[in-house]
């Protein structure tokens, strides 16, 4: 771990995303002191300093230690290369999932209303035209936020602090290469070694990468000779002299002199690691960085020896082990692929793992690895971005791009990204109807465009994606195309209350599935669409059957996102048979899949259903805190229970209920609790009396619907039963 990059995961107990440290922080407590105090007087102060001399570790730290009441954010921008998805990264970063069409800028200033934040912007340098009128924007608009920026320059706006990071001092940099080399097993207790010590960190001026880089070669080399052979590359780059280098370019030489130090194919592997954004695991690296002088075979030995010199760290993610590579390291080594004229070919492998990539997550979605599959994606998010920017901007690869945007169906509808998903399907789309031949690669992005555009409650552009994509199909004799476009103009029908027009076809669709042999999640989906628009049109018991049928695939298939889907409409039949205690754990178990893929549409309608069944177990005034919650979520969905009659009649049902025996004021009191609530504490507060297992699921609900205790019967017969569309295709197109 090197003294200007945390590393590791998020802080326990605490809100934010701060990693944890791996390694001591040493010295800087004069600085520490001095940045808190700032960040105390100031909401905005700006951490700048030469690369490599620790800003992000020292804010980092400091950060930690500020503690505002909502959480202190850390956002990583040196992977973001397009502007555009600026403030993308800072919505992901913060976890404010949203799946409206509103821009990403003013899900930021909405989601962070009322609260008190501390934003970390790290890495924004290359990026200020946009990061400037962004933070200035929301520090204007936010009062409860703060703002501690990292960067190589500053923001330049109006009540900007400026907090310069000079190099250690010598004793705070002798002492960080003494930590550092007793972790490689190597101390530096003998007065000689202490007397080198310090001369090498005088040459390296202080600069903690430097040091890092030096202390990485202790292992080999003893202090002295470690001097020597640092002396010489200063001499040679001085005429001779030994006055002490520019500082600027102190440690490009010290970087320069530890790749020097590198065997060749470690050199090798340095400058190829750097087509990677972000982070990277061992089979991305085997894959692009390996052939024409690096036996894949070998990768790992040789990015073991990285790893040792302090080149490379490694990171425990959820996504498994992997790799990242300091930018700074990462610009030297970009520096050198492109001195090779390999620099093309490696980004051309690098498209290619993450169009395989996706292909294989897009299958394995139907399968028992769909968690792995989320946290993989969410891991390689920077460098799917970077592919699809490639396939963007590569005049012969419009078709990869088109392809690479629908495959990822699964990433911007199943893991809460569809904001951004239909900028990368849009700009897809605009970029292959310009270039001709790409037809049969087009569909697929048309219906998985259509389909986040009917999620996000965009209707008039959804149908009219959804109709191009059909007659196309049809033109160009693609019947897989046309099952897709087919299934989702019913959702459309189905969010839009015309329940005939849905069920013609969710049927019509579901048939044509099965005449080419498609089973995977969206066929799945559409059956408990299917059985939402007979729960709607009264006929629970077929609802019932259809979703049974669902379950039993999906736990075959070991399928989680689609199965949740279904324990909502059969939590809902449990409820209608008055078995409360059954509804409550199917539609616990739905809560916690849907909130564990980030799924805030699954979400917010188990906290709806949750709330009635809260309701009818006789605590209306929990059940108002749960309408509540729902209704804090509620925006970030789209609008509300989808302007839909049919869906707004269980909520409708639990607000007379808990109005009749609260009274209205005590009722509007506890709603606006619920809405007051943070997304993960309205979850734990709603999964508390949700049993972790769920119940046999009721026979066929053929009876007539039991009423709320000292409810209306009347209004709660026939109330909707499941999620609309939740889908995205496989193998369309």
């Amino acid at each position: 771990m090197r003294s200007d990059q945390p590393a590791g995961d998020r802080v326990v107990g605490a809100p934010g995303n701060l990693p944890l440290e791996l390694d001591a922080f040493v010295g800087r407590s004069a600085e520490l002191a001095g940045l808190a105090r700032a960040l105390r007087d100031g909401r905005l102060v700006t951490v700048t300093g030469a690369g490599g001399v620790g800003k992000s570790r020292l804010a980092a730290r400091a950060a930690a230690g500020a503690a505002p009441r909502d959480g202190v954010w850390r956002v990583e921008l040196a992977a973001v290369r397009d502007p555009e998805f600026v403030p993308y990264a800072l919505v992901e970063a913060l976890a404010l999932t949203d799946h409206t069409t509103r821009p990403p800028r003013e899900t930021l200033l909405g989601r962070l209303d009322g609260r008190r934040v501390l934003l970390v912007l790290d890495g924004f340098e290359h990026l200020v035209e946009v990061c400037a009128p962004l933070v200035t924007e929301l520090l204007r608009r936010l009062p409860g936020l703060r703002v501690l920026a990292v960067g190589r320059r500053p923001l330049g706006v109006a009540g900007e602090r400026l907090f310069p990071l000079a190099p250690l001092a010598e004793d705070e940099a002798v002492a960080l290469l003494r930590d550092r080399a007793a972790q490689l097993g190597v101390p530096l207790d003998g007065g000689g070694d202490l007397v080198a010590a310090g001369e090498v960190c005088r040459r390296l001026e202080g600069i903690p990468l430097a040091i890092e880089l030096a202390a990485g070669r202790l292992g080999a080399l003893s202090p002295a000779r470690l001097l020597e052979r640092l002396d010489d590359r200063f001499r040679l780059l001085t005429g001779g002299g030994r006055d002490a280098l520019p500082r600027h370019q102190t440690l490009r030489t010290a970087i320069g002199w530890s790749h020097e130090l590198c065997a060749p194919r470690e050199r090798l592997l340095w400058s190829r690691l750097s087509v990677f954004a972000g982070s990277f695991d061992l089979e991305a690296v085997e894959y692009v960085c390996g052939g024409d002088g690096l036996v894949a075979d070998d990768v790992l030995d040789v990015l073991t020896r990285l790893l040792a010199q302090s080149v490379v760290v490694r990171e425990e993610t959820a996504a498994g082990t992997r790799y990242r590579m300091l930018d700074t390291l990462r610009a030297y080594g970009a520096g050198w692929l492109e001195a090779a004229g390999d620099a093309t070919r490696l980004r051309r492998r690098h498209r290619d793992w993450y169009v395989g990539l996706a292909t294989w997550c897009e299958l394995e979605w139907f399968s028992p690895r769909q968690g792995e599959v989320a946290a993989r994606v969410d891991a390689e998010l920077p460098n799917l971005r970077w592919a699809l920017e490639y396939c963007l901007t590569e005049p012969d690869d419009s078709q990869l791009a088109l392809y690479l945007a629908g495959s990822l169906w699964f990433c911007w509808v199943g893991c809460g990204r569809l904001s951004e998903g239909r900028r990368w399907l849009e700009r897809s789309v605009e970029l292959a109807s310009q270039e001709p031949g790409h037809e049969q690669s087009r569909l697929k992005a048309l219906w998985v465009l259509g389909y986040v555009a009917v999620l996000q409650g965009d209707r008039v552009p959804a149908l009219g994606v959804l109709q191009e994509c059909r007659e196309e199909a049809e033109r160009l004799a693609n019947p897989t195309a046309v099952a897709y476009a087919e299934h989702r103009t019913g959702c459309l029908a189905l969010v839009s209350d015309d329940l005939p027009r849905a069920e013609t076809l969710l049927r019509s669709a579901l048939e044509r599935y099965q005449e080419i042999g498609e089973l995977n999640s969206n066929v799945l989906m559409g059956q408990v669409e299917l059985a939402m628009a007979r729960a709607f049109q009264g006929d629970l018991a077929e609802a019932v059957r259809l979703c049974e049928e669902v379950r039993r695939v999906c736990e075959d298939h070991g399928e989680r996102w689609s199965r949740a889907y279904a324990l909502f409409v059969l939590g809902y039949a449990a409820w209608s048979e008055g078995d409360t205690a059954g509804a409550r754990a199917l539609l616990g178990e739905c809560l916690r899949t849907a909130h564990a893929f980030h799924d805030l549409l699954g979400s917010v309608l188990a906290f709806e259903l949750l709330a009635l069944v809260t309701a009818t177990e006789g605590d209306p005034a929990e059940a108002a805190v749960l309408q509540g919650a729902a209704a804090g979520l509620w925006p970030s969905v789209g609008l509300p229970l989808f302007g839909s009659a049919h869906y707004n009649r269980p909520h409708e049902c639990c607000a007379e209920l808990a109005r009749q025996r609260l009274g209205d004021a005590r009722y509007e009191e506890c709603v606006r609790i619920g809405e007051r609530l943070e997304r993960e504490t309205a979850v734990a507060r709603a999964l508390e009396r949700c049993p972790v297992r769920s119940p046999e699921l009721p026979g066929a609900a053929r009876g007539s619907v039991r009423h709320a205790r000292g409810g209306d019967p009347a209004s709660a017969t026939h109330q909707p039963a499941a999620s609309p569309t939740r889908k995205g295709g496989e193998t369309a197109g």
